[in-house]
């Protein structure tokens, strides 16, 4: 099995692939200093807990927002599971040209999402990530990278709101009963879940219009189920999408 990380400024996402199935997956929070040898802790403990034994991760990809942590979890797959690491930096096979000004400045995780979406569709595309950042990646049919847009993510956004605003009470982020809020808490709701559904509307609606006709949309990341199912722009959740680029990417350079 191959063992995908991607790791994140807040969470990261590991998983244990089998092909393109996912046997298990977790979700962690990204801490920075974190080590190999702790690193190594939580994933023997999970992989045990999914039922998986020591022998049966053969190979890893990780991609990192997170340079430090690139490293560590190197280490780790090395000195503690004695097995090979790639990590999704320039100079890797990708099969994808990359259109934009300065191509070295494109995140990993952005390119890992916009493979595996062509990967997918095989036609243009456009990936929406609901991480640290909300992120739009677009895809033309011929498989290039196009460049994207980058806007404040849910939780940052909350936080900010917070800091700002001592009277206002956290919120669990759940669809209220109706946009018109009778509570501070429902009112809250109402502005982040249907706000963040009409700015990803809005911001879709004009990529729509420089890309070719039927080009699909695809979300993934933490807050992709609170707020797609009311966005009328995005066709379908793909939950493990970063986990299968990074699978794509292994066989493409193994």
């Amino acid at each position: 099995m191959l063992l995908c990380v991607d790791v994140g400024n807040t969470q990261t996402h590991l998983g244990a692939l089998d092909g393109p199935r996912v046997v298990a997956s977790w979700r962690i929070g990204t801490n920075r200093a974190a080590t190999a040898d702790e690193l190594a802790v939580a994933l023997i403990g999970f992989s045990e807990l999914a039922g998986i034994e020591r022998g049966a991760l053969s190979a890893a990809s990780v991609g990192s927002v997170v340079p430090t942590l690139g490293s560590a979890y190197r280490e780790m797959c090395v000195r503690h599971l004695g097995i090979d690491c790639m990590l999704v930096e320039p100079g890797i096979k990708t099969g994808m040209s990359i259109l934009t000004d300065s191509p070295r400045e494109l995140g990993a995780d952005r390119l890992i999402n916009a493979v595996a979406a062509f990967d997918l569709i095989a036609g243009p595309c456009v990936v929406v990530d609901f991480g640290t950042a909300i992120t739009f990646d677009a895809v033309s049919a011929d498989g290039e990278y196009l460049g994207g847009v980058i806007g404040p993510g849910i939780a940052v956004s909350i936080e900010a709101l917070a800091s700002r605003a001592a009277k206002l009470p956290q919120i669990e982020l759940v669809e209220p009963d109706s946009v018109i809020g009778k509570t501070t808490q429902e009112s809250l709701q109402s502005g982040f879940v249907f706000g963040f559904a009409g700015a990803i509307d809005g911001i879709a609606g004009r990529i729509a219009v420089e890309m070719p006709p039927r080009t699909e949309f695809l979300a993934t990341g933490g807050f992709a189920p609170v707020v797609v199912p009311l966005s009328e722009r995005i066709d379908r959740i793909e939950a493990d999408l970063t986990l299968q680029g990074l699978r794509i990417l292994w066989e493409r350079n193994r």
